[in-house]
């Protein structure tokens, strides 16, 4: 069917064609109840706001934990080019990414059970991987940041002895992981008290860096890299900084719900989401951004990355005002704990599912609870053991970024809108191509650099 061919969207027509191309027969009978579970006419679990700190939460971490360290090492105008180009980025991209959902006709399936039932089990399995390795890792990598971020608090601002790192781990990312265990509408409400406070915490703390910018000095500073190519090298830090696509499944889902299945009214209420959503994230943590930047100067920014400590950690241990020896940890940790919450809900999601599809037997034995909570023991596991080894944050965020978040958001959703009628009125929008040609540029960059770096 050509884009002349297509009913008006949303009409009766449209999403009766929709509706036809999803095929049943794609799910497993696990994924199937699942769906029966999401469609059940719960109340939501999150309001508009409640929505918009939790996604914010969800990508505020990372920008404002490694960015600057990545971003500023650049030098002044990568960064200023960077920092006209993320504000659409970030919205057209996660917007692109949440239709995947919210413009589905059928209510109640997750972002990978719609890619299983129109394009089939074997690419919605490969899509699955793709997806539980583009959120899993960022967990392991919050579990590494918070413990770090423990460690030399403890040492630093309170004076005491340097604690077994296994230890902190164990209670840090354990802490972290229970909360989460207690459920979606606590874990909500957990971080948005969370969020508010760092939202006011960081203006502060932005506000207060200014007396020490050195503006000539940045402008002054020369990297090793030309312009061009200093402002590629970010692209990839930048995507994995402002991503919160882990909880852009749950959070469509949840507006289904609230919109009780109206696919038009669904697509509008998580346009508006999304775009409060990156005007706060782009705002908050790009002042930060350059305030820190401006502040460190190029020594101080590879003396954090040497350290693999989140830059307020830096700021804190190298400053003798008070203010900011207690205040930065706080902020850090804050950001690091709702990024988590975040995080955990998209690791749940893709993991479920994979569980789903190598051994549906094995997972239709299983409440989704039990299911649940043996996802998150595993989690729990397995960032403690990352947390202890402790490897660079900043690589494994340039490959995450680059690679798995690159292609699950900015790729993948153009493919499936060519492909699907529920999506075809976005596939030649020029927000949709301007998504994909980042995209397949951020990827490109990242491949090159590995090759060689």
């Amino acid at each position: 069917m050509t884009d002349g061919q297509l009913p008006e969207q949303h009409s009766e027509e449209h999403l009766k064609l929709s509706r036809a191309e999803f095929d049943r027969d794609n799910l497993s009978d696990a994924d199937i109840e699942q769906i029966k579970e999401q469609r059940e006419g719960k109340e939501p679990d999150g309001s508009f706001m409640r929505w918009v700190i939790t996604l914010f939460g969800t990508g505020v971490g990372a920008g404002i934990l490694f960015l600057p360290i990545n971003a500023g090492s650049f030098g002044f105008w990568p960064l200023v080019i960077a920092t006209l180009l993320i504000g659409p980025m970030v919205f057209f991209s996660h917007r692109t990414y949440a239709r995947i959902v919210s413009a589905s006709p059928v209510k109640g399936m997750d972002v990978l059970q719609v890619i299983t039932a129109l394009t089939g089990r074997k690419r919605g399995f490969a899509s699955a991987v793709l997806y539980w390795l583009g959120i899993y890792p960022t967990v392991l990598i919050y579990a590494i940041s918070i413990t770090n971020t423990l460690d030399s608090f403890i040492v630093n601002q309170m004076g005491g002895a340097q604690v077994s790192r296994l230890v902190l781990a164990v209670v840090a990312v354990g802490i972290m992981t229970l909360a989460y265990a207690l459920g979606k509408r606590v874990t909500l409400w957990l971080a948005n008290m969370l969020v508010y406070p760092l939202i006011i915490a960081l203006a502060a703390v932005s506000l207060y860096l200014i007396p020490s910018w050195d503006v000539a000095g940045f402008r002054s500073y020369e990297s090793s890299y030309p312009v061009w190519q200093g402002l590629l090298l970010i692209l990839p830090v930048l995507v994995f900084s402002f991503s919160h696509m882990a909880a852009l499944s749950q959070f469509a889902l949840d507006t289904q719900k609230k919109m009780d299945g109206d696919v038009s009214a669904t697509e509008r209420e998580v346009s508006k989401v999304e775009l409060v959503t990156a005007i706060l994230l782009v705002t908050f943590t790009m002042f930060f951004v350059w305030s820190c930047a401006l502040s460190l100067g190029a020594d101080g920014m590879d003396a954090a990355r040497e350290q693999n400590v989140p830059v307020l950690s830096y700021l804190a241990n190298e400053t003798d005002k008070p203010f900011m020896a207690w205040m930065s940890p706080i902020i850090a940790i804050a950001a690091i704990i709702t990024s988590y919450f975040g995080h955990l809900l998209g690791t749940e999601e893709g993991t479920a599912y994979l569980l789903r599809g190598i051994a549906p037997n094995f997972a239709s034995r299983f409440s989704t609870t039990t299911l649940r909570w043996a996802i998150t023991i595993f989690v729990l596991v397995t960032a403690v053991i990352a947390a202890v080894l402790n490897p660079s944050i900043l690589d494994m965020i340039s490959v995450v970024g680059g690679i798995f978040v690159a292609f699950l958001v900015y790729i993948m959703p153009v493919l499936l809108f060519h492909k699907a009628t529920a999506f075809k009125h976005y596939a030649r929008r020029p927000d949709t191509i301007f998504v994909f040609v980042v995209g397949l540029v951020i990827m490109a960059v990242t491949v090159w650099d590995m090759v060689a770096g």
